[in-house]
């Protein structure tokens, strides 16, 4: 193992000097990959030939030039689930995992009945929805998203759950008027990045502009959102959407402003920072 302990300290070293926040980690996660194991079991790898190397070698040479580390190994950890990703669809981020989170316990609270109507609006790979419908099995879960490359990946992530996928745009008007007033939970993990902000090349790069950017100050979705949210949402139900570091505030007016909802309440993510907002429906037509 002291050889693939030095291939692993050097590619850690290398991601560092090319801005990796988690080089160590990324080295470890390459190397498993190459190896066909999982990170906790490199310790008990036997030898490997030079074929790993040679994997790992072009693995780390990838991701020094700033290349997903989940584009790489192909999938990404999100709350219970593990989702296929890749070019083409945004690579859900461990921030948003805070926003599952209080959704669970709103189920836990017992403020969501077992068989909820849950609409994922931007749901990119099904993240939240395939997380959701996979904690709360008898609920009804619709996932919706206008991107057909994110669907693609959305297909093969849902395969085996019973997550309903539409193609739409969640600005469209009149979206699943059929659900009127009926739905229990609705989240979102819009685009809402401002317009010209400066992000890593991994994102910048990699992650498509569609599912990124909303706009000059990035409210250009979350402010129909808003609008669906309180004409799909029953009295009691409860909204989430996720936003900009930047825009937390304008994100809690756009929602006072409706009229439609209570218990407006800025919360923070994993790392502290303000990142979702969440809201109770109202009785206010």
């Amino acid at each position: 193992m002291s050889r693939v302990r030095e291939a692993i300290d050097s590619a850690a070293a290398l991601f560092a000097d090319a801005g990796i926040d988690s080089a160590r980690y990324d080295a470890e996660e390459l190397a498993a990959h190459a190896a066909g194991t999982e990170r906790g079991l490199l310790a008990l790898l036997d030898p490997p030939d030079d074929e790993f190397y040679g994997r790992y070698r072009e693995l780390v040479a990838a991701r020094s030039s700033r290349i997903p580390l989940q584009h790489l190994i192909g999938t990404a950890p999100f709350g219970p689930v593990t989702l296929h990703v890749g070019p083409g669809v945004f690579t859900p981020r461990p921030e948003t995992e805070a926003m599952l989170e209080w959704a669970l316990r709103q189920a836990e609270a017992q403020q969501l009945p077992a068989s909820a109507l849950i609409v994922d609006a931007c749901t990119g790979t099904g993240a939240l929805a395939i997380a959701l419908a996979h904690s709360l099995p008898a609920a009804r879960v619709l996932a919706v998203d206008d991107s057909d490359s994110a669907l693609d990946y959305a297909r093969r992530n849902c395969a085996g759950t019973a997550v309903e996928l539409i193609r739409a745009d969640v600005t469209q008007p009149g979206l699943l008027s059929q659900f009127d007033g009926k739905v229990d939970l609705m989240v979102s993990n819009p685009p809402y990045v401002p317009d010209g902000a400066v992000l890593d090349p991994e994102v910048a790069q990699h992650d498509p502009a569609h599912a990124l950017f909303g706009g000059p100050d990035g409210m250009a979705v979350i402010v129909p959102l808003a609008a669906l949210a309180a004409r799909l949402l029953r009295p009691g139900g409860s909204f989430a959407v996720e936003h900009d570091d930047t825009t937390s505030a304008a994100t809690v007016e756009t929602l006072l402003d409706t009229g439609c909802f209570d218990e407006v309440v800025a919360r923070s993510d994993l790392a502290g920072r303000l990142r979702f907002v969440t809201a109770v429906r109202n009785g206010q037509s």
